[in-house]
């Protein structure tokens, strides 16, 4: 296991650390850990092309640390009613429909890879930014409960518009390979 590999690791070791702060209602130990963990995303995928070592586990290891910090963190800021019921539940679907259209393709021995568009790269980035927002203030009350309302309706817009584009017009861009051809 290489290096990035190992930070990506240790992203996922984040999660139930974090998700265990907020519900212990320790706010600033869980948005630092979330703060390390959304670094260390950024930190893993530079390293590894920097040193070349990309890999067939990174490649996986990756979307699935990010894709379980972010619904485990909506799930536990929806728990402690910092979120709205229904923003996490179309973000947990969203991410839940698109594991299920991989197992799907994995149980007909079809490898699916799914290049994510630019709506949702930036999808994921609103729904980052939403979570630090909703731990900075818990944290620290800046004074920017103001803008969780906002972000709460652009969260759930790019997770919808993400989710749609995905389901329909990205659908012929998939690349779908009989598993060993």
């Amino acid at each position: 296991m290489n290096l990035p590999n190992l930070i990506t690791f240790g992203r996922l070791l984040a999660v139930p650390a974090t998700v265990w702060l907020i519900l212990a209602d320790d706010w600033q130990p869980a948005f630092w850990v979330f703060v390390a963990a959304g670094v260390s995303d950024a930190v893993d995928g530079a390293l590894a092309r920097l040193t070349r070592s990309q890999s067939d586990l990174g490649r996986a290891l990756d979307p699935a640390a990010d894709k379980a910090l972010l619904v485990s963190i909506y799930i536990a800021l929806g728990v402690k009613g910092m979120l709205p019921a229904w923003l996490v539940i179309l973000v947990v679907f969203r991410d839940a429909m698109l594991v299920g259209a991989m197992v799907l393709m994995a149980m007909m021995e079809r490898r699916l890879n799914i290049d994510p568009s630019l709506l949702s790269k930036i999808n994921t980035g609103l729904q980052i930014a939403l979570a630090a927002l909703v731990l900075s203030e818990s944290a620290f009350d800046f004074g920017l409960d103001a803008w969780i309302g906002p972000g709460v309706w652009l969260v759930a817009a790019s997770t919808l518009a993400s989710g749609l584009g995905y389901l329909f017009t990205r659908r012929g861009e998939f690349s779908v390979k009989k598993v060993g051809a």
